[in-house]
């Protein structure tokens, strides 16, 4: 068999993988950026947690999806750009529409909060966002495919904080990653960098941290701040 008869056979094999209606269902469901659980996407492809598993897995197989274990918790995403923007042209053929993804998490938790030591919600995905638009955040050595590194512009901002890199690089702990946030459902960042920047905003004021619950209030010095120096508006 020929290259061309190899990229047929791989064209046909991912066109199939699409094709199925619940199949389908799930990677438009995907197309907003947000990852779901397998039990979220078989209510959406209308069909039982079982019989979503089988097409996750073909999904997966097909290179279309990513799963991302957070604890006990499977959450699935797109691959990556080339997935979606294949299906946003099929999309256009067919003149599709899509529904928004709209959280249930309540406001306070969902504005900002803490995930473990590091601050997550809609501020902390901001961050992620800004960071990598900055090009502060490149993605890491290693085998893990969610790691992050600081480029040198990055590792420069981080330090104007006061935040010491090298001694985050030497602790027994992931340097930095992305945390997959379960209320917006995309990443912010997660490990020692994440914490250092948690206990900067929490040393500086820029947050408080409720006493009954993990919600960080953002404090008018904070919006300020977070603008001025990350273009961040919350």
């Amino acid at each position: 068999m020929n290259v061309d008869n190899h990229a047929d056979a791989a064209v046909a094999r991912i066109a199939a993988a699409i094709g199925e209606p619940a199949r389908a269902r799930i990677l438009f469901c995907l197309m907003d950026g947000h990852a779901r659980t397998s039990t979220e996407l078989a209510v959406v492809a209308e069909v039982s947690p079982s019989t979503a598993s089988v097409h996750l897995n073909r999904l997966k197989t097909e290179r279309l999806i990513n799963v991302l274990v957070q604890g006990k918790h499977r959450f699935y995403s797109l691959e990556g750009p080339n997935v979606a923007n294949a299906l946003e042209g099929l999309s256009v053929l067919a003149g599709a529409s899509r529904e928004k993804f709209v959280p249930s998490t309540p406001g306070p938790l969902r504005a900002a909060r803490t995930c473990y030591d590091h601050i997550a919600g809609t501020l902390g995905v901001q961050l992620h966002d800004r960071f990598k638009a900055l090009h502060w955040l490149v993605a890491g050595s290693g085998n893990r495919s969610d790691s992050y590194d600081l480029t040198p512009d990055g590792a420069k901002a981080i330090q104007a904080l006061g935040i010491n890199v090298g001694a985050i690089r030497e602790l027994r702990r992931r340097f930095a990653y992305a945390c997959l946030d379960w209320s917006e459902r995309r990443p912010h960042v997660g490990g020692g960098l994440g914490a250092a920047l948690m206990q900067t905003a929490l040393k500086r004021k820029w947050v408080i941290q409720d006493l009954d619950s993990r919600a960080l209030a953002v404090t008018n010095l904070g919006r300020r701040e977070l603008l001025v120096r990350f273009g961040v508006q919350i």
